[in-house]
């Protein structure tokens, strides 16, 4: 211990500080590596001629564009819906709010596979509202639809929550100056809520997509797997796997490499709007 300038006591940095630093950083070392030896281990194995080929075989191609359609979709879903709902959770009070908070929890920590029990119940020939979609002709159950279904049900919690902690930070006298400037709700939402949660937006965003493209419980239950309908990435990679490893294993590439970029730009994006923020 040591007295400052103005008296105070201060506490010059010991051992004990230098034993914290290095196993904070011992601990920083340990999680990257135990992330990055499978993710290595992806790559060296495409070394091989015969999974550069797989790569640019019909199946991966098929399930790749799927995965890619269905999450775009997902997600334009999520965004349209999720957006005002995750904007009420944060600012408004509501008999039965916790209730809604609940429901909306459930997905995040229900099983995959109970899911897609779920959805099939409920959609299905004879689920509750599938039995009066059969009537129309209209058939849910192992369509690209169902695959859409399945996707939003697991991931929309992920874009809600992170956007109702976005606009739950964001001033409410901010807005209110707009309002007194002229503005309607609606534009002031847009013009001034959004851009100022946007980076939550984006971050909930990106971690919705990663949970609708890395689904597979729920979707091979109410979706089942067929390719070019409902196949996507996921079940690609376990129906290869039974008998071609190679096929398998340049999915999985595939779909790290995409996933990669998406995540890549995001973050770009995120940094962007703080700092313009800023």
């Amino acid at each position: 211990m040591r007295r400052g300038k103005d008296g105070r006591l201060s506490r010059r940095p010991g051992s004990g500080d230098t034993l914290a630093s290095g196993l904070a950083v011992t601990a920083l070392a340990l999680l990257a590596g135990f992330i990055s030896l499978p993710i290595l281990s992806l790559v060296i194995w495409t070394v091989s001629e015969d999974s550069w080929r797989a790569m640019a075989s019909p199946v991966a191609r098929d399930a790749l564009l799927l995965s890619i359609k269905t999450t775009s979709i997902s997600m334009g879903i999520i965004l349209a819906v999720g957006t005002p709902a995750a904007y009420v959770l944060a600012r408004a009070e509501f008999p039965g709010k916790r209730i809604v908070e609940t429901l909306v929890d459930i997905p995040a920590v229900l099983p995959p596979s109970a899911a897609g029990i779920a959805l099939l119940l409920a959609f299905g020939r004879f689920g509750l509202v599938g039995q009066h979609l059969q009537v129309f002709g209209v058939t849910v159950t192992f369509t690209t639809a169902a695959v859409v279904i399945a996707e939003v049900f697991v991931a929309g919690h992920f874009y809600v929550r992170q956007a109702a902690v976005g606009f739950a930070g964001v001033r409410r006298d901010v807005e209110e100056a707009a309002l007194v400037d002229g503005a309607d709700r609606l534009s002031a939402f847009a013009r001034v809520t959004v851009p100022l949660a946007f980076p939550a937006l984006i971050s909930g965003a990106m971690m919705a997509w990663a949970r609708a493209l890395g689904e597979f419980g729920a979707t091979i239950v109410f979706a089942g797997s067929f390719r070019g309908v409902t196949q996507t990435v996921p079940l690609a990679i376990f129906a290869e796997f039974q008998g071609n490893i190679d096929a398998a294993v340049a999915l999985s590439v595939l779909v790290l490499g995409f996933a990669f970029a998406v995540i890549l730009t995001v973050r770009y994006l995120t940094k962007r709007a703080v700092d313009y923020e800023a």
